[in-house]
């Protein structure tokens, strides 16, 4: 059969995988249906791709079909078989450009694949392409990519959340299946959120960052955004497992599609959840986040889970204790971006201090440019030790919070974001989108995993809301424990109105 863009746009991993057992479709059908989305929803519409990777989809297509046609079933071949998937633009993969959404690294050639990479790949995933992203993740809405704006596929008027917007909108448009992205301080689960998809932070270590362009080397993560938290769960068994090419990398057995399986056939009963009241008061919170909240604490309650009072009391200076940390290890890790061994560079200056300084001025946009000086200052002589020294140790009060709370719940429950999706150029000062991160950032800095789930749409926006689900460090089975049987007890849309325009309905 040939499968249509908007057959495509329907499948899960799991119908994928059925299909290609089947011999309903085959991996190049899926490849063709997949870029035929991508050609009717990309251009002057969600705009989610910087650069799309045909000759090596279709590889890794017809490898898999060839494997299928040689007697191997889907399950021999790997988790991610003819799974169209694309990848956040500081993830390396050879035969693509990784320009981290920057004009510095605008032409640069992969040298290698990430580690994540390199496991979808081996799982018999179909690389479609890099998507857009903020500059080198700074940002909470894609706008301060080099290159273009990425719309949310609900409202094209509005950001897809940052800084895995690119990311977040591809899967909720329906061009891809799945995506992954990389999370410093909310940058998968914040736009998940927006864009009404599952999108999943491991607890840090679980899965490489090696070959990931680095922001924050203590807080980056790699994650996987999807339709359902069964997919996400799959992808995330496909990249996980330690590395020694990471020195963060941690060798922690686990299978987080069982976790999905237990939670849809065992439920939740039992099992403790912990709420942090305080949050529903937290600054720029809305009704209808406070409400959507509410009524997934009577979903908990339902399914025979017990709802514990908790206390965070150090959460609000996570904000503060990331805005020293974050720019700090952004600025050490950006010093290699000096316009000798790669990235651009500016002709025609005298001397090696003016082409440093041409070139980097040139190269970076506002908001890099803004948190390398920021890191720069508070390294300095005499600043050290004023803030950077108390940020790690309001870094280590948090962490102890959570470790506490932990003995008290199996999971936490919060809004992923105190709002919808909002307008572009609605907010324009940092404090402000800062704000975006309120309930992300706390388990960046303590290194637990986080999911987002979406949970219907607002009652005043009409847009996604989503909950956030927190495990303690390492136990990520109880978050997709608790989204599974959560999941299952909403009824919503998967995809975006957006999507209707492949089957001819209205854009």
């Amino acid at each position: 059969m040939t499968l249509s863009p908007a057959e495509y746009a329907s499948l899960s991993l799991g119908d994928i995988r059925t299909g290609l057992d089947r011999r309903h479709f085959s991996a190049r059908e899926l490849a063709e249906a997949a870029f035929a989305a991508i050609e009717a929803l990309e251009a002057g519409r969600v705009e989610a791709f910087l650069s799309l990777t045909p000759e090596l989809a279709l590889r890794a297509a017809d490898e898999v079909d060839a494997q299928l046609a040689a007697g191997s079933g889907v399950a021999d071949i790997g988790l991610l078989a003819g799974v169209p998937l694309g990848f956040k633009d500081n993830m390396n993969l050879l035969g693509s450009y990784t320009t981290c959404g920057s004009r510095m690294l605008e032409n640069y050639e992969s040298t290698l694949n990430a580690t994540c990479v390199s496991k979808a790949l081996a799982a018999g995933a179909l690389p479609m392409g890099k998507l857009n992203m903020d500059e080198f993740a700074f940002g909470s809405s894609t706008e301060t990519s080099s290159f273009k704006k990425t719309h949310n596929p609900w409202d094209l008027e509005r950001v897809p959340g940052g800084s895995s917007g690119g990311s977040a909108a591809a899967v909720a448009s329906g061009m891809l299946t799945a995506s992954l992205g990389s999370d410093t301080g909310g940058s998968i689960r914040q736009p998940a959120s927006f864009c009404g998809v599952v999108g999943f932070k491991p607890s840090y270590g679980v899965v490489s960052r090696y070959g990931v362009v680095a922001f924050g080397s203590s807080l980056d993560q790699v994650g996987p955004f999807a339709r359902s938290v069964a997919d996400v769960a799959a992808l995330t068994d496909a990249i996980c497992g330690y590395d020694p090419l990471d020195c963060t990398s941690q060798d922690v057995p686990a299978s987080f599609s069982a976790s999905v399986v237990a939670g849809q056939s065992d439920g939740i009963k039992g099992m403790r959840v912990g709420v942090v009241s305080e949050y529903l008061e937290a600054p720029g919170i809305t009704t209808e986040v406070v409400l959507a909240f509410k009524e997934a604490l009577r979903h908990v309650q339902d399914l025979g889970a017990t709802i514990v009072e908790l206390e965070l009391p150090n959460a609000y200076a996570a904000l503060s204790a990331y805005y020293v940390i974050g720019p700090c290890e952004a600025f050490s890790n950006l010093s290699r971006f000096d316009a000798v061994r790669y990235g651009f560079c500016v002709e025609g200056a005298t001397n090696l201090t003016e082409q440093y300084e041409l070139s980097r001025a040139q190269g970076f946009g506002l908001e890099t440019k803004r948190r390398i000086l920021l890191g720069n200052y508070l390294l300095s002589s005499g600043v050290y030790t004023t803030y950077y020294y108390p940020a790690q140790q309001v870094r280590t009060l948090i962490t102890q919070d959570y470790r506490r709370a932990f003995e008290q719940a199996d999971v936490l429950l919060t809004p992923t974001s105190p709002r919808t999706a909002f307008r572009f150029g609605e907010v324009s000062d940092p404090t402000s989108m800062h704000l975006s991160d309120i309930f992300t950032i706390p388990i960046n800095i303590a290194g637990n995993g986080g999911l987002n789930l979406p949970v219907g749409l607002g009652e005043e926006s009409g847009l996604p809301v989503g909950l956030q689900i927190i495990g303690p460090q390492f136990k990520d089975g109880n978050i997709l424990r608790v989204a599974a049987a959560l999941e299952a007890t909403y009824d919503i849309e998967r995809l975006a109105p957006l999507s209707g325009a492949l089957s001819g309905g209205a854009a």
